[in-house]
């Protein structure tokens, strides 16, 4: 069997394939599963000395291997001193240095805590689900509440919403709210300096504000609250969920609200992934399931060879998986393993 060239495409970043010599071919082979073992510093010896080889003809698919595999372990100069070979020798704009050994091992915070998305109008009608809030988050002692559904709220739907948030700040449930600002704005025209009612607006947009993270804005409709109901304000306390927590939330969200992309980032290590395991539940209801892999940095062989089966189950449901913006180092072991031939794989730029 001759050896297969997986060069990056320039227009689509889809998976070429060519022929090349059979030597190049088993550099390909191999520094792709160096890779995924872990072994950076072998691979990059093996991509480099076949640079450094005047007999060898380098095609474009070892030049994004070696490019991306600087990028992945964050050496610069390196990067540098080859992309204007690459430049010269393919008469085009190099790929930008982009720095992917900074990226965390997962994309995602902790989500250990239960996501809760609440529906998009807040009334009477949600007064079971919201005391369900607060029974879940006694039991896990954190969790993690969504407003993005949320289109209209009245005086019940405020109530409620005052009554779980002291219930849960009195049980010490860690609490992250995603979207917050979506309440702030339902709530803003019925808050009105000067005008003493609507009291139970005035406070709970007081402690959205807390979760929007708008301390001057607080400060100011803090000011206006003592003077309106000529008392105290509660006290600024930022409950800012940090960009990792935000970032988690709204992903899972997203996936929960039923949104046609699902992700892949960090690591996939062993037979058992549970990202994999994700991935056949997410495709259950999709004809055509979009991953996106732009934070996926590694693939070690184990995993491989379980997100094979997996997407070779779907293809044999008629399901269309597409894995995008896919690093060069994983897309050579996805060829490898025939990932691309049971589901389209397109490299990042």
């Amino acid at each position: 069997m001759s050896a297969l060239d997986f060069s990056h495409a320039s227009q689509q970043g889809a998976i070429e394939v060519t022929e090349v010599t059979a030597g190049i071919g088993v550099v390909y082979e191999e520094a792709a599963v160096l890779y995924a073992n872990s072994n950076d510093r072998d691979a990059e010896h093996l991509l480099t000395a076949v640079f450094d080889d005047p007999s060898a003809t380098v095609g474009e698919g070892l030049w994004m291997m070696l490019l991306d595999l600087y990028r992945l372990t964050g050496q610069r100069d390196r990067f540098e001193s080859r992309v204007i070979d690459y430049a010269r020798r393919f008469e085009r704009s190099p790929p930008a240095w982009e720095d992917l050994s900074l990226q965390p091992a997962k994309r995602r915070a902790d989500t250990s805590a239960a996501l809760v998305n609440l529906p998009a109008a807040l009334n009477a009608q949600v007064a079971q689900q919201l005391q369900q809030v607060g029974v879940i988050g006694r039991k896990s002692g954190s969790l993690r509440v969504d407003l993005g559904r949320v289109r209209s709220l009245d005086d019940n739907g405020v109530q409620l919403m005052k009554q779980v948030l002291a219930q849960l700040a009195a049980d010490r449930v860690k609490l992250t709210i995603l979207n917050a600002s979506r309440l702030v704005d339902l709530l803003a025209p019925k808050v009105k300096p000067g005008e003493a009612g609507n009291r139970g607006y005035w406070m709970l947009m007081l402690e959205m504000l807390k979760y929007t993270g708008e301390s001057a804005r607080f400060e100011d409709l803090a000011v206006d609250y003592a003077v309106t109901f000529e008392e105290s304000p509660p006290s600024w306390e930022s409950r800012v969920p940090t960009p990792g927590e935000q970032q988690a939330a709204a992903e899972e969200a997203a996936h929960a609200r039923g949104e046609e992309e699902f992700y892949f980032d960090g690591e996939l290590t062993g037979s058992s992934s549970e990202a994999i395991r994700k991935l056949d539940d997410f495709a259950a209801a999709r004809q055509t399931v979009v991953v996106d892999c732009s934070q996926l940095r590694r693939v070690d062989f184990v995993a491989a060879g379980t997100l094979f089966n997996a997407l070779a189950s779907l293809q044999a449901k008629g399901k269309v998986v597409q894995l995008q913006k896919v690093n060069a180092m994983v897309g050579a072991l996805m060829r490898v393993m025939s990932i691309d031939q049971v589901a389209m794989v397109t490299l990042r730029g």
